[in-house]
């Protein structure tokens, strides 16, 4: 991961996926995480980008430090959310104190990260920054998904050097920082190319996958929830 290239494409980095397919997916993990973590709650976006999901929780009442190692980001986020806490660090070495946030979450971070060493290394991080009994939250690609090879050959954002990361290396990662795995499950199902139009039948469809054994399985993502022990 390249933290030059995030300055550089930090302007363009929410024009990258259609507004109505981003704002579908913002919704889906806002409810997630007020269906699972009181209002109130202190937050920590790790890999926060410009902030879009961190200022939605942030409205959503929840007290947010967004955390990524490109200012350029990071200056887009405090443009769209002056009142979110912005700290310039990266995952593998958080400049926090142990058991410090209720939850810890992280979106689409994984796979950037790519090296085996790195991604066990920030899960440790991870639950290091999370209270006792806290939450950690990871939300990434599910490599089981053929879609993806095909979208992050075509999205800024994406250089190739990226690795889809198998959710039981996720759960291992967790396991081994001190925390212990209590949802793991397959979510979203909407692709980028929908039609506006077409959006609320695939959201439907997306319902019906994701209860359906077997199809669920190729879902979007992987989406991990873990309370540290």
């Amino acid at each position: 991961m390249s933290v030059a290239h995030f300055d550089e494409i930090a302007d363009a980095y929410d024009d990258s996926l259609p507004a109505y397919v981003v704002e579908h997916y913002l919704q889906k993990r806002t409810d997630f995480i007020r269906a699972n973590v009181p209002t109130g709650a202190s937050v920590l976006d790790i890999g926060c980008g410009t902030g879009a999901l961190a200022a939605r929780i942030r409205k959503a009442g929840y007290q947010v430090v967004g955390v990524d190692p490109s200012k350029g980001m990071l200056r887009v986020l405090k443009g769209r959310a002056p009142s979110v806490d912005a700290v310039a660090a990266c995952g593998m070495t958080l400049p926090f104190a142990d058991d410090r946030f209720d939850l810890v979450y992280c979106v689409a971070v994984m796979h950037h990260i790519a090296e085996v060493a790195g991604v066990l290394r920030t899960l440790r991080e991870i639950v290091r920054v999370a209270k006792r009994g806290g939450l950690v939250l990871v939300w990434d690609h599910n490599p089981r998904n053929p879609y993806w090879r095909l979208l992050m050959a075509r999205v800024p954002q994406d250089t190739g050097e990226e690795r889809l990361i198998p959710e039981e290396e996720i759960l291992a990662g967790l396991r081994a920082g001190g925390a212990e795995p209590i949802r793991s499950q397959q979510l979203g199902f909407v692709p980028d190319f929908t039609p506006p139009r077409l959006l609320g039948l695939a959201a439907r469809i997306e319902r019906i996958a994701e209860r359906t054994p077997g199809l669920r399985r190729v879902c979007a993502h992987n989406v991990i929830m873990a309370t540290k022990l």
